[in-house]
């Protein structure tokens, strides 16, 4: 009698094994960035060779560029959409970068990673597919790529500046009230260039 796994069960192992290199190399990624961790490291944190993150991922560039799409996919900040997108993202915003909330992992993962070259490459993309998109396709009229990225570094700048450097006047600005110009500026980009022009 064969004591080899049945075909169902050896591509249930073989999801799994994927599923958990992919995990720890997430969180290797976000931790130390590109270039602070080998895949024999991330390898040792899932438990398998680093023989078979190649079989499964072929390199760590194409290991690295799986990891970015999952930790970039979800909206962890846009959570808003519509005539509610520009309140309900900043006021998202805010409570995400408070000093005492959760660490955002996509933008630690961000910030550890862009100065290898190839990987802010890969992270671009990434941020071309998701956030990137998901508010081209919600600001209309001209310029809504332009937009839409104005938007996006306007997200990154204030968790940089309130939760990795901690200066001060946002760290402990009153949420309603940091949120309520957030909320401004957001609809400010919301608007093609010519309705948002200044005048006087």
């Amino acid at each position: 009698m064969s004591s080899e796994p049945a075909p169902d069960r050896r591509r249930r192992d073989a999801a799994a094994t994927r599923q958990a290199i992919l995990d720890a190399a997430v969180t290797a990624f976000t931790r130390h960035g590109y270039d602070g961790v080998g895949v024999r490291d991330i390898a040792h944190n899932a438990g398998v060779t680093a023989m078979l993150i190649n079989r499964y991922f072929g390199s760590k560039e194409h290991l690295f560029a799986e990891a970015v799409d999952v930790a970039f996919a979800p909206r962890t900040v846009i959570t808003g959409t519509g005539t509610e997108l520009a309140g309900q993202t900043a006021r998202t915003l805010v409570a995400r970068t408070a000093p005492e909330a959760e660490e955002l992992g996509p933008f630690l993962l961000m910030l550890r990673s862009a100065a290898n070259p190839r990987a802010a490459e890969i992270m671009r993309d990434a941020i071309a597919r998701h956030a990137g998109r998901h508010l081209s396709e919600e600001l209309s009229g001209a310029g809504a790529g332009m937009r839409a990225e104005l938007m996006l570094a306007v997200q990154a700048g204030l968790w940089l500046m309130r939760r990795v450097l901690g200066t001060t006047a946002l760290a402990e600005a009153p949420p309603e009230d940091l949120a309520r110009y957030v909320t401004m500026l957001f609809q400010v980009l919301d608007m093609p260039a010519k309705d948002a022009t200044p005048r006087g």
